[in-house]
C-alpha cells in the first residue's frame, strides 16, 4: 500500500540521486579551471587578453597577444586554447588563429612550445604541476625571449632569419600587415 509519506519519501530519494550524479558529473578539469582561470586573469602580461565566448565552458577560450616590442610589434595574434579533458595529466591543445611567419608556429597555426608537449627533450614539458597562466606566459614569450631559431617548427622562417635577418624581417612585417592588424 502506498502512502504519502512513502510517496515523498520515494520522490525526496530521486531528487537526492539526481542531485549526487550531477554533482558526480563535474569533472576534475573543471574543478581546476574555476581556481585557475581567476589565477590566469590575475596575472596576465600586459600584452595578453582572454576571451570566452560561453562563460560556462571555462575549458575553451581565446587568447589575443598584441607583442610590444621585437619582430611581431603591434600585430594582434590570437590563439584557440582547448584544455581537454585529461587536463591535468595532459596539455592544453593550442592552435594560432594568425597566419604569421614564426620560426616557431607554423602558417597552419601549429604551435612548437615545450610546456605544450607530453614528453619533452629539454625537460621543460608539461606536469601535472603546471596550470594555465604558465602556457598563457609561454604563448607571449614565443614573441620574445622563447623564440628559438635553433629547434623550429617552419624550417623556412628559421633558415631565412640565419642566412638573412633583414629579409626574415621584412616577411614577418609583410604578414604583420596583411594578416595581424585587424
Amino acid at each position: 500500500m502506498i502512502t504519502l509519506r512513502g510517496k515523498l519519501k520515494k520522490d525526496s530519494d530521486i531528487t537526492n540521486t539526481k542531485s549526487k550524479d550531477y554533482n558526480k558529473r563535474v569533472s576534475v578539469r573543471d574543478k581546476l579551471l574555476i581556481k585557475e582561470v581567476q589565477e590566469m586573469e590575475q596575472t596576465l602580461p600586459t600584452t595578453c587578453q582572454v576571451t570566452f565566448d560561453d562563460p560556462h565552458r571555462l575549458h575553451e577560450f581565446t587568447l589575443l597577444i598584441i607583442p610590444d616590442e621585437g619582430y611581431w610589434s603591434g600585430g594582434k595574434f590570437y590563439f584557440q586554447i582547448n584544455v581537454t579533458e585529461d587536463y591535468n595529466m595532459a596539455p592544453p591543445m593550442v592552435k594560432c588563429l594568425t597566419k604569421l611567419w614564426h620560426p616557431n608556429i607554423s602558417e597552419d597555426g601549429n604551435v612548437c612550445l615545450s610546456i605544450l608537449r607530453q614528453n619533452s627533450i629539454d625537460g621543460m614539458g608539461w606536469a601535472p604541476t603546471r596550470k594555465l597562466k604558465d602556457v598563457v606566459w609561454g604563448l607571449n614569450s614565443l614573441f620574445t625571449d622563447l623564440l628559438n631559431f635553433d629547434d623550429p617548427l617552419n624550417r623556412d622562417a628559421a633558415e631565412q632569419y640565419l642566412k638573412d635577418k633583414e629579409s626574415f624581417c621584412n616577411k614577418v612585417n609583410c604578414y604583420v600587415m596583411l594578416y595581424a592588424k585587424r
